[in-house]
């Protein structure tokens, strides 16, 4: 899939580096009570038995994770707010960051003062976005044949086997469904979301390389930002 890029890869050793320093708990407890708020069983939120997946693979300490749970039912607790930001970053790569938040005051300004001191700047909305597809993106460690035939036979549009596993992309809709249907399979996920795949890749290279990887470090860092998606192919 044109989509594939190795910051899909970086992502995903960045996330194992940050739950060894529990930096990540913060963005996860965002997602949970998000997500909780379509109702705080797993078995009948798909939604929210993704999350719960992705806090167990970070080792997320169940008292935080009952936290973020009850923060979607405790009306006193400041409202999470979603907000997705276009951005370009150097050499006119496109970024999309996702955020959550409690406060939209103080996280788009150090959202936009990160992008400019690294080389970037904020988008009008819709300038970037057309770029992408949202589609649903689950890696596993599993190789071979028999985890590509269960995705395909599960609904799956691709799958791209990668130096550490495989990446299955869904239609959006089809995301749980395929997850399911892979887990009945007695396939181990590692990770299974809705993400912002580029319909086409920006070659980077020479000095943006460098330049492009340290603005998408940055942005991820933010405690706000959930999820960081870019079309730079590097």
């Amino acid at each position: 899939m044109s989509g594939h890029s190795k910051w899909a890869t970086t992502k995903r050793h960045k996330a194992v580096v940050d739950a060894k320093r529990g930096a990540i708990f913060t963005k996860i407890g965002n997602q949970i009570a998000i997500a909780a708020r379509a109702g705080t069983d797993p078995e009948t939120n798909a939604a929210l038995a993704m999350i719960l997946e992705k806090a167990r693979q970070a080792n997320m300490p169940k008292a935080n994770v009952d936290r973020a749970v009850a923060r979607a039912a405790d009306k006193s607790a400041a409202d999470l707010i979603e907000e997705t930001y276009e951005a370009y970053g150097p050499g006119g790569v496109g970024i999309i960051v996702e955020i959550a938040t409690d406060n939209k005051n103080r996280t788009l300004p150090e959202v936009r003062h990160t992008l400019e001191k690294n080389g970037g700047r904020m988008a009008d909305p819709g300038s970037v976005m057309f770029q992408f597809a949202r589609k649903g993106v689950i890696f596993t460690s599993a190789k071979g044949d028999e985890i590509m035939m269960a995705a395909l036979d599960g609904g799956a549009e691709d799958v791209v086997e990668e130096d550490d596993g495989t990446t299955i992309y869904t239609a959006g809709g089809d995301l749980a469904k395929v997850r399911s249907a892979l887990l009945a399979g007695g396939f181990e996920i590692s990770s299974a979301e809705l993400q912002y795949v580029p319909n086409n890749m920006v070659p980077v290279e020479g000095d943006n390389l460098a330049k492009v990887e340290k603005i998408l470090d940055a942005i991820d860092d933010l405690d706000d930002v959930t999820a960081v998606h870019t079309n730079a192919e590097m």
